[in-house]
């Protein structure tokens, strides 16, 4: 029984450290004493053009940010309108190259681990601690962002601003998972009904 807890506790808790890497990720800004209850109607600017042409410049992807974006804003309590609208939202989308380094596997070597009898002790071979780590090279992967401007027209100044980003390994799922990146920018917006 105690094999098993500790075994389970050691999964546990790999699944999540690859579940936390894997997340969406928010940073938002605004202008500072701004009174956004001002705000009662809305309307869109044109996206700016994307960097992205491969990933989120298709129709799919636009279609997805713009129903899950006008969804979330009329929860915020603003309502839609052609004709001078208080504020004007715009999007655009990014998506990085990026490197990392990569590391040998620090798991070969003393340290403990499951012996031949399914004993947990002290050997050589692969288990949990132990050996040294070295850079190895590096890997390219994508990091895709989705940016929300806030634009009071009156002013024709941005007053706030958010950003959900993501790793990307997926084109298709990465346009699926557009509708909950939008929910989670239009959560920091500064009014929440």
């Amino acid at each position: 029984m105690k094999k098993y807890v500790i075994y389970s506790t050691m999964l546990l808790c790999v699944t999540l450290l690859f579940a936390a890497c894997r997340t969406n990720k928010f940073n938002t800004t605004k202008v500072m004493n701004k009174d956004f209850t001002q705000y009662k109607t809305y309307g869109w600017l044109a996206p700016i053009d994307s960097l992205s042409k491969d990933y989120f410049s298709n129709d799919i992807a636009r279609e997805n940010i713009m129903i899950a974006a006008n969804t979330e804003i009329e929860k915020l309590g603003l309502t839609y309108s052609k004709e001078n609208p208080d504020i004007l939202f715009r999007y655009i989308a990014i998506v990085n190259n990026k490197s990392r380094m990569v590391w040998s596997n620090p798991y070969w070597g003393g340290g403990w681990g499951f012996g031949p009898w399914g004993m947990m002790g002290m050997g050589w071979g692969m288990g949990w601690g132990g050996g040294w780590s070295q850079p190895v090279g590096r890997e390219g992967y994508r990091y895709a962002h989705i940016i929300v401007e806030a634009v009071d027209r009156k002013e024709d100044a941005v007053v706030w601003q958010a950003r959900g980003s993501r790793e990307v390994r997926n084109p298709e799922r990465a346009i699926n998972r557009l509708p909950e990146v939008v929910r989670g920018i239009f959560k920091q917006y500064p009014v929440r009904n």
